[in-house]
Parts: structure tokens; C-alpha cells; sequence
């Protein structure tokens, strides 16, 4: 007898509560501390060796919901010679819903071209080269029939290669990019093959990202930093985030976002829907215990159907710069 999924009603929801988009791309409330995740070409730009980790659990008590860990480091080659021309990173990623998951390993390469004298202003071309492995664990299914053979004793996996591109500029004030992730998908195959049957897994997308975002004084000891992330697959609703954060005394940021979805490209597949538009508010804190290490906490808040059935989504993060004769810093980045 065909099998039940305890993980049905997660699937369900989440496609009544943002549409065909889903789980199928990354999603950071605390994205702008985050770039190496969504842009190839920001490898390099803190001008230090730069460790983040960031860890979110979405819709909290909601069994099979998503959960997303990321680690990423990244830094300059060759700071302060006459070829510090070129930011490595590397970042490693998994995702899981329900019997689902998804973890990935990408290689990033950016070659920063500078455009003054003082260094200040620079335009990162970046790529990503890696893999992905989808699994799908039998021990998370429940069925009727004990010993059916369709399903896994243990996990099937599969293992994708995958690419990424991105454009990055900045400016001590201002930022620009746009990225283009999960580029392999639509020529390769997430299915696991299990005593002769094929399984197919809720595989990634290829998505563009736009973003950014611009940092203005209030005074001297604060500023305002306004930001926003578009990203779109072209098929489904496009997600829009929209971000405020306080700088206060070089100690502090604290703010908040909003995210909606938005039917720009007028598909079939979400014109006359029911689908909601607002997707969720966030709060989001950042706190530097020195100025190298920094620790954030974000928490969501459904605005869609999910709201009052779940517990609100939670995302950790850290950050650590290092400094060496290779990596040192010689102003603040903001972004």
C-alpha cells in the first residue's frame, strides 16, 4: 500500500503559505551579515580572513519543518600587495525538511577590481563551483504496510554538481549585487534509486538575486542602514525582504524586515490565486562582544497561514574576523 508522509501537512502548508518558491532557495533573516550565501563575488570583502556560522529553525514546533545551518569563511589573497586582487571563500550548508536534506559544499573565486586610489571602492566578479547531495531517510516515513520494499531502510542519497555567479559592488556607504545560484539544476537529477524504484527530492532551484543597500550617519555615534533582497525563480512568486537596521556606537545594530512575495513576471501558475502576500516580520539584533567577534539573534513572525500553528522561526549567527600577515584590515565594512 502506498505510503503516508508525517511531513505531508509541513509540505502542504508551506506551499499555501509562499507558493511554488518553498524551501528551494536560501533564506537568511540576517542575510546582509550572510553574503558569501547568496553572492560568490562577496568573498574577500571584509578585507580579513572571516569566519560566519548562522543556524535557523523555521516555524518552531511545526514537526518536519525547515532547518538551515550555514558555514562560511572567506578573505582577501595577498592583502596589502600590489596583486590583493582576488577573495577565496568556502562555505558549507545543510538543509532539511522532514525526511528531506540537502547539504552542499561550494568553492567561491573573486576577482575585485579596484576603482580609486584609496581603495575604497571596488567591483567583485565572483563564482562558485560545488556540490549538493539530496537524501531522503526512510526512518522518517510512516506506511501502512510493515516491509514495504519501496521504502528505504536508510537513507538514499544523491550528489549533484553545482555552480554559482555573482556581481558585487561597494562603495563605505553603499552596495550593489546580483547572483545567480543553483545554475545545474535544471540539468541534473536529485532522484535516489532504491530496489528499483526512483524517488525524487524537493531539489533546488535556480534562482537571481538582487541586492542592496546603503549606509547614511544620523550622528556620530549613529547610523541607519536600509536594505533590500529580491529573488526570483522566474516560476513562482518573487520574494521581497526589506530591511532597517540602527548602528549605534559601533557596538550595536538592531532593526527589523518585512518579507512579501510579489507576482512581477505575471505567471500563469500565480495569477487569481488565494496566495498571501505577506510572508513574515523579523526583529533582528546584533550585538559585537569585541570589535572581531559578533553575535546576532533574529525571530520571525508569520504573517501568512501558517501564523497561530507555529511557534515563530529563530536564526543564530556568529561572526569572527581574524587578522594575519596575509589578512589585516585597514577600514570598517559594513556590509
Amino acid at each position: 500500500m502506498y505510503m503516508t508522509k508525517k511531513w505531508f501537512t509541513v509540505v502542504l502548508l508551506l506551499c499555501l503559505a509562499a507558493g511554488s518558491r518553498a524551501q528551494q532557495s536560501v533564506q537568511f533573516s540576517q542575510y546582509i551579515f550572510n553574503g558569501l550565501s547568496i553572492n560568490p563575488a562577496y568573498a574577500g570583502y571584509k578585507d580579513v580572513l572571516h569566519l560566519n556560522a548562522a543556524y535557523r529553525q523555521q516555524w518552531t514546533g511545526l514537526e518536519g519543518a525547515p532547518r538551515t545551518a550555514s558555514v562560511s569563511l572567506d578573505g582577501p589573497l595577498n592583502r596589502g600587495t600590489k596583486d590583493a586582487n582576488v577573495g577565496l571563500g568556502v562555505q558549507a550548508m545543510m538543509d532539511n525538511l522532514g525526511p528531506q536534506s540537502a547539504v552542499s559544499l561550494y568553492a567561491s573565486y573573486s576577482y575585485r577590481i579596484r576603482l580609486d586610489e584609496e581603495d575604497t571602492r571596488r567591483l567583485c566578479l565572483g563564482i562558485g563551483v560545488g556540490a549538493t547531495q539530496y537524501g531522503l531517510s526512510g526512518k522518517d516515513l510512516i506506511y501502512l504496510d510493515n516491509g514495504d520494499r519501496i521504502i528505504p531502510d536508510g537513507s538514499a542519497k544523491s550528489t549533484a554538481p553545482d555552480a554559482r555567479v555573482g556581481i558585487y559592488y561597494y562603495t563605505p556607504s553603499l552596495y550593489i549585487g546580483v547572483s545567480a545560484l543553483d545554475l545545474f539544476s535544471k540539468y541534473t537529477s536529485s532522484g535516489y534509486k532504491w530496489r528499483g524504484y526512483t524517488y525524487e527530492s524537493i531539489k533546488r532551484k535556480q534562482h537571481v538575486y538582487l541586492t542592496a543597500g546603503y549606509m547614511f550617519p544620523v550622528n556620530d555615534k549613529i547610523y541607519l542602514k536600509p536594505s533590500v533582497l529580491f529573488k526570483t525563480d522566474f516560476a513562482g512568486p518573487a520574494g521581497l525582504d526589506a530591511t532597517l537596521m540602527m548602528h549605534i556606537d559601533e557596538l550595536l545594530w538592531i532593526g527589523g524586515s518585512y518579507r512579501t512575495n510579489l507576482s512581477v513576471f505575471n505567471k500563469k501558475s500565480v495569477i487569481n490565486t488565494s496566495l498571501d502576500k505577506a510572508n513574515a516580520a523579523s526583529a533582528i539584533l546584533e550585538y559585537y562582544i569585541s570589535p572581531k567577534f559578533r553575535v546576532g539573534y533574529s525571530y520571525d513572525y508569520s504573517m501568512n497561514k501558517l501564523a497561530g500553528i507555529q511557534g515563530g522561526s529563530h536564526e543564530l549567527s556568529i561572526g569572527l574576523l581574524f587578522n594575519s600577515k596575509l589578512f589585516s584590515t585597514s577600514n570598517p565594512r559594513y556590509f
